[in-house]
């Protein structure tokens, strides 16, 4: 939600932000907030500001130093990256153009002034341009600094057993091989009920058809706000490894009486309060502590990526990528694909034995 100083709801901004996924909300308010709050620092309307206001407000982001970290006399200032603003005012940007669509007082100008018309010169794989290519003309942001493209990061199948092997609980390495073999989103597997898990060679008694060790991702309303980002529930088939890890993690649950209770599946063993659902927040702590003791980044939606360019790599067709990730369009594949260093070595490799074929055959 988002509040004004009197702490009072801000109407516009909490219905925006109804509905919406848990980390999207949580991500979405702050910046909503920090906008309204510059409008009303500096006299602004927010629901019609100028061009020149909203230009004013992308350049404080940037400029306008940051808290520091320490309070120590003489801490160095902080900024924002323009990679930040850029986030900041694409929410604004969709924050506004809702509130329009939506009848709350935000003009149709406002809108429009946001966005101008941009030619794709390089359009997706499977993107319909249109008999004319007319669909390849589209509405781009006007408030967008330039920045690199940031690379998106995944994990080797070595940095995955490193992370796996410093683990200290058998929960733990359970959760990090789940996700490393189904590519599950995190809030998908804190979502996850023990009735969705499915591990026995033959599922028929629990009324289910699917054959093999599996596991159903189910979009549901969860105690601890875990949410699966697709609509259409599915499964995805795992192997011996991971039911192993499993089983351990089951030996080490019943040692707390209190998660007996519980249907989630994965559940806080070794802090209070016990057997309530892991959240969000302490999970991404458990990572930063498995990252410093691996000695390098490790994040869960790198075991995302890392999963689906595994399956990439063994040539899985691309419609069973698709469903086995949950994605909806089949483009959203493409930027979880990544090149590995032996894959890059071989493609190198081909061309020059290619070419060093040409010189012989050409008598060169």
């Amino acid at each position: 939600m988002v509040v004004d100083e009197s702490f009072g709801l801000h109407p516009q901004a909490c219905s925006f932000l109804t509905g919406r996924e848990f980390n999207t909300g949580r991500t979405y308010a702050p910046r909503v907030a920090l906008y309204l709050s510059w409008c009303k620092e500096f006299g602004v309307a927010w629901t019609e500001p100028s061009l020149a206001q909203l230009m004013a407000f992308q350049r404080w982001l940037v400029e306008e130093p940051l808290a520091p970290r320490s309070g120590r006399p003489g801490a160095e200032r902080r900024y924002r990256e323009k990679g930040t603003a850029n986030q900041i005012t694409g929410t604004m940007t969709d924050f506004l153009r809702w509130c329009s669509l939506a009848g709350l007082g935000v003009p149709a100008t406002v809108v429009t002034m946001l966005v101008e018309p941009r030619f794709l010169r390089f359009a997706p794989p499977g993107f319909d341009a249109g008999e004319e290519g007319q669909n390849l003309q589209i509405e781009g942001r006007r408030l967008k600094f330039r920045v690199a493209v940031p690379g998106y990061e995944w994990l080797t199948d070595e940095e995955v057993y490193q992370l796996l092997a410093v683990t200290t609980h058998a929960r733990d390495r359970f959760l990090v091989g789940l996700l490393a073999v189904t590519g599950m989103r995190i809030g998908e597997a804190l979502g996850l009920r023990r009735e969705d898990t499915h591990f026995l060679p033959d599922s028929r008694l629990l009324g289910c058809q699917v054959k093999g060790p599996h596991v159903h991702v189910r979009r549901r309303v969860n105690s601890n706000n875990a949410f699966a980002k697709s609509v259409q529930p599915r499964w995805i088939p795992v192997e011996e490894d991971t039911v192993g890890l499993y089983t351990e993690y089951r030996y080490e649950r019943e040692t707390v009486a209190q998660a007996e209770a519980s249907d989630m599946v994965f559940v806080n063993l070794f802090r209070a309060p016990l057997g309530s659902a892991m959240r969000y927040d302490n999970t991404y702590e458990l990572f930063k502590r498995l990252a410093k003791r691996a000695g390098f980044r490790a994040r869960p939606h790198m075991l995302r990526h890392s999963a689906i360019t595994r399956w990439r790599q063994a040539k899985v067709p691309r419609d069973v990528r698709q469903n086995m990730a949950g994605h909806q369009s089949p483009a959203s594949q493409d930027r979880y694909s990544h090149a590995s260093d032996q894959e890059k070595r071989d493609a190198v490799e081909l061309v020059a034995a290619r070419r060093r074929q040409g010189r012989v055959e050409h008598g060169g």
